[in-house]
Parts: structure tokens; C-alpha cells; sequence
């Protein structure tokens, strides 16, 4: 999977989450038939958030965006759909051409971070599991944490 292809597939699925805990809310607020729905899909969306902004960032060391760029990016999932528009503003400027440069064989790495990037390249399996064993445990103490405002 190239670096195009990742961050595509991570900007949609963060705003079709955006979707499901969008209308988990109408459901709860707007028509007040049920809240059942806004559990599972704040933690779906949630989920899917964390993995947008680790996905933006390796995207970002990858392909050397400027600091606007990269935080622009992070930014967009806060905004309900905006990953969308932005993965196409970003794709339009050739930001998200060519393949991952700190591969095996490719470029060497220079610094701390491109070193943990290649490393992620060279053994994905185990940056995978890192990966989401790292994001699951962000998530856990979010739920634990809760919501903005709830007390506990």
C-alpha cells in the first residue's frame, strides 16, 4: 500500500464514522428515539480518529509536508467530512505521490522519526500490532476518561 492509497482509505472511513456518530445524535437529540446508537459509534469514530491522526503523521514524515500541511491535516478531523476535501486539496498538489521513501532499499533515514518510520516499514507486522495495541490503549483510558463535560 502506497502512501496515497493509506491516507485515502483513512480519510474516508474517518468521515463515514463522522456519518455514524452524526446520526447517532439525530437519533438521540434531534428525534429523541433512541440513544443507543451514539455509543458504539463514538467509540467506532473514535477509534477511527486516533488512527487518522497516526495515519496523517507517518504520511507527513513520509512525504516531507510543511508544517501547515501537516497540521492542516490534523485538523481536518475535527471538522465533520473535512478529511475528504482536504485528501483531495492535498492530492490535487501532488502531496501524496510516489511510494514510501524510507523503505528497505530507499532513502536512509535522518533523523530520530524517519528512523522509527523505516523501522515501521521494515517490520510491519509488528509495527501493526505496536500500532493498534498503542491506539487501543488511548482509547481504553479515553472511554475510562469519558466524554467533554461528563463527570466520572
Amino acid at each position: 500500500m502506497n502512501p496515497r492509497t493509506l491516507f485515502r482509505t483513512v480519510a474516508v472511513a474517518e468521515a463515514v464514522t463522522w456519518a455514524f456518530l452524526l446520526l447517532g445524535m439525530f437519533l438521540k437529540y434531534v428525534t429523541q428515539t433512541t440513544e443507543a446508537v451514539v455509543p458504539p459509534a463514538g467509540a467506532v469514530h473514535g477509534f477511527v480518529f486516533l488512527c487518522f491522526v497516526a495515519t496523517t503523521v507517518f504520511v507527513w514524515v513520509n512525504q516531507r509536508w510543511s508544517a501547515v500541511t501537516g497540521l492542516l491535516g490534523l485538523a481536518s478531523a475535527i471538522v465533520p467530512f473535512a478529511t475528504i476535501p482536504y485528501e483531495r486539496w492535498i492530492e490535487r498538489r501532488g502531496q501524496l505521490a510516489g511510494s514510501w521513501r524510507l523503505a528497505p532499499g530507499a532513502e536512509a533515514p535522518r533523523n530520530p522519526v524517519e528512523q522509527l518510520q523505516a523501522w515501521v516499514l521494515r517490520s510491519p507486522l509488528v509495527a501493526l500490532l505496536v500500532a493498534v495495541v498503542g491506539i487501543s490503549v488511548v482509547f481504553s483510558v479515553l472511554l475510562i476518561v469519558g466524554p467533554p463535560g461528563s463527570s466520572s
